[in-house]
C-alpha cells in the first residue's frame, strides 16, 4: 500500500504580511474594516486580491467590475508571473519609498503601484492579441491613476513609480528591472515617425521628477537622470546626466542608485 505523504502549503511570505497587516490595520482603526476585508482578507491569495482591486478602480458604465474582475482573474490565472511580478514590484516600493511603512499601502493606496499593476493585465491582454479590451484597460488606467501607460511597452520586474502623476510611457518603450521613477517622467517620441521609436531603459536606473526621454535612445544600466532633464542622446551605464539637453555630469555615485533613490548631484 503506499504511504500517504503530507501535502505542504505554498509559503507566500508577501502576501501573509499583507494579510497580518490587514488584521492589525482593523484593530487600529476599526473604520477600515469594510475597505481591508473586502479589498484583502476576504481573498484567498494576493492575486484574487489584485484582480478585485483591478476591477473596483477601472469599473465604470462602459465596462462593469464583474467583466474587469473576470478579465484580471484569467490573466493572473494563465500567467503566473503576473503575480510574482507583483510581489516584486511591492517590496520595491516598501523598500525605497520612505513614506511605505507597510505592504498593504500600496495595494489599497499608492496608485503608482495600482497603476502597474493594472498596466500588466493590459500588456497580457496585448500580448494575448486582445488589443482593443488592452486600449480599453489602458484608457481607464490613464483616467483613474493620471499614469498613461501603452500596453505594448516592456515593463521589468521590481518596478517603483513614486506619486506616479502625468508618467507616461510610449508603445514601443523598454525598461529594465528594478527602475525607479518619479512624477511627471515622459519616455517618449520625438515627432510622427512610425516603428521602433520610444527609449530602453536599462535595469536598475534612476529617473528623477519631470524628466523627459525621448526617442530609440538607451539609458545604460544604474545610471540616473536628474529630475527636469531632457534626454536626447544615449546615456552610459552608471552614469549621472542632468540639463536640458542632458549631459553627462558624473558617474552614478553607487551601485544601484534606483534601490538607494539618491538624487543629489556631487559639487564636483
Amino acid at each position: 500500500m503506499a504511504e500517504a505523504r503530507p501535502r505542504v502549503a505554498t509559503v507566500d511570505p508577501v502576501w501573509q504580511r499583507i494579510v497580518e497587516e490587514g488584521h492589525a490595520a482593523i484593530l487600529a482603526e476599526p473604520l477600515l474594516g469594510g475597505l481591508v476585508h473586502s479589498s484583502l482578507l476576504h481573498h484567498p491569495s494576493m492575486e484574487r486580491a489584485l484582480a478585485y482591486r483591478f476591477s473596483l478602480k477601472l469599473a465604470s458604465g462602459e465596462m462593469s467590475e464583474q467583466i474587469l474582475r473576470e478579465i484580471a482573474d484569467e490573466a493572473y490565472a494563465s500567467d503566473p508571473e503576473l503575480g510574482q511580478m507583483a510581489r516584486a514590484d511591492m517590496v520595491a516600493v516598501y523598500e525605497r519609498d520612505p513614506a511605505c511603512h507597510r505592504f498593504l499601502q500600496p495595494i489599497l493606496f499608492f496608485k503608482g503601484y495600482q497603476a502597474v499593476q493594472a498596466y500588466r493585465v493590459g500588456h497580457w491582454l496585448w500580448t494575448n492579441g486582445r488589443q482593443d479590451l488592452a486600449y480599453f484597460v489602458q484608457m481607464r488606467v490613464s483616467e483613474a491613476f493620471g499614469v498613461d501607460v501603452h500596453p505594448a511597452a516592456q515593463i521589468g520586474r521590481g518596478i517603483m513609480i513614486d506619486h506616479a502623476h502625468s508618467i507616461v510611457i510610449g508603445e514601443t518603450a523598454v525598461v529594465g528591472d528594478n527602475v525607479s521613477m518619479l512624477h511627471s517622467v515622459t519616455l517618449g517620441g520625438t515627432g510622427k515617425e512610425d516603428g521602433d521609436r520610444h527609449p530602453k531603459i536599462g535595469n536598475g536606473v534612476l529617473i528623477g521628477a519631470g524628466a523627459k526621454v525621448l526617442g530609440n535612445i538607451h539609458v545604460g544600466h544604474c545610471s540616473r537622470i536628474a529630475a527636469g532633464s531632457v534626454v536626447l542622446q544615449d546615456v552610459p551605464p552608471c552614469t549621472t546626466v542632468a540639463g536640458v539637453p542632458a549631459r553627462v555630469v558624473g558617474e552614478a555615485g553607487c551601485a544601484q542608485p534606483a534601490v538607494t533613490m539618491d538624487h543629489l548631484l556631487s559639487d564636483g
